[in-house]
């Protein structure tokens, strides 16, 4: 009996160190996310690029002087601070106008167009506080992506056009397919000379394992309703009925990008460009598809002492639950498009 009880007690004491110690690790993971919650809220981080700038060149203009000539710069330029800040609050206490303003703007694409998020967010933040005469540069690239997702972030970008707020595309890298799609909404489109422009197309691919199955003796059964419902399929076996259906619709969009493209750019020959071919930035020019061959860094130099350049940028820190909850869902997402696609999705 006596044995009973001591392997008993044991066990409990096993069975009580467990469980506490989940209750520590539950409780130190519900900690830190609401220790979290308030530092991860969303911010609109804001740069002053002029500042940038003025101290890149400072920096570099005085480490290449003698020791004498560094003091002598350093008292002048110290002189003209004090002018200046005269100057900016005598202005400041008169009706004086003050500098426009150019927005700085980034949108690095993926397929998916994940950063419509961030830019939906950063374009709204400019509508509230621009007025008349500020101007927006969009540094874009991207090679383009789903049909929805580059859709809805040139429809950010026409939010500007609507309120008649000066758009300037800045294309460095590349802007093709969807990414033509967003920088085409530009008031100005400009781009260096090696930079990939154009591609304005649809495509939409997968894979079919049909006939790899059958020779395995596999057989694929898919229920579906709806004629259309499912026009080609990864695993089953596709009729040509489905993939006119499938052309016909990548037709159909490819119709919608090309008015799109011509509407905001009327002088453009539309049947030239809209190929599917894409284009050095050179040719580019040539073609109509940009304005003027230049990179996004020689625009702002230029813009340096006749306006406030002002970059912004959005993002929110994820917490440890978000980014195992995004973990969990991307594996979801994972298995079922290798499970099926009822639709293969359209790319621009």
């Amino acid at each position: 009996m006596i044995e009973f009880f001591a392997q008993y007690g044991l066990f409990l004491a096993k069975a009580l160190t467990v469980i506490a110690g989940i209750v520590i690790v539950v409780g130190t993971l519900f900690a830190l996310a609401m220790k979290q919650k308030t530092s991860d809220e969303p911010k609109l981080e804001i740069s002053h690029l002029n500042k940038q700038y003025k101290d890149m060149s400072k920096a570099l203009n005085i480490i290449t002087l003698s020791e004498v000539a560094q003091k002598a710069k350093l008292k002048a330029d110290r002189k003209n601070q004090k002018a200046k800040a005269k100057e900016d609050k005598k202005a400041n206490t008169s009706d004086t106008q003050q500098k426009k303003r150019i927005f700085v703007l980034d949108f690095v694409g993926d397929l998916q167009a994940s950063n419509v998020t961030r830019l939906r967010e950063e374009i709204s933040a400019v509508l509230l506080s621009a007025v008349e005469g500020d101007e927006v540069l969009l540094r874009l690239e991207s090679a383009g992506g789903t049909v929805h997702g580059y859709g809805l972030a040139a429809s950010q970008l026409q939010r500007l056009r609507t309120r008649d707020i000066p758009l300037t595309v800045a294309v460095d890298k590349v802007a093709a397919s969807g990414g033509y799609m967003m920088a085409c909404v530009g008031n100005t489109v400009i781009a260096a000379p090696f930079s990939i422009i154009g591609s304005i197309g649809v495509l939409a691919q997968l894979p079919n394992f049909h006939e790899l199955l059958k020779k395995h003796g596999v057989e694929y059964e898919q229920i579906y309703s709806g004629e259309y419902k499912r026009t080609l399929t990864i695993f089953g076996e596709n009729s040509e009925k489905g993939r006119k259906k499938m052309q016909k619709d990548l037709e159909e969009t490819h119709q919608l990008f090309k008015q799109f493209v011509q509407m905001l750019r009327p002088n453009l020959n539309i049947d030239e460009v809209s190929t599917g071919e894409h284009w050095l930035g050179s040719r580019a020019l040539e073609l109509g598809l940009v304005d003027k061959i230049q990179t996004s860094d020689d625009y702002l130099i230029a813009a340096l002492d006749d306006a406030e350049l002002v970059s912004l940028s959005y993002f929110k820190k994820k917490t440890l639950l978000e980014k195992f909850g995004d973990m969990m869902s991307f594996r979801s997402w994972r298995g079922d498009q290798a499970l099926e696609q009822t639709r293969p999705p359209m790319l621009v």
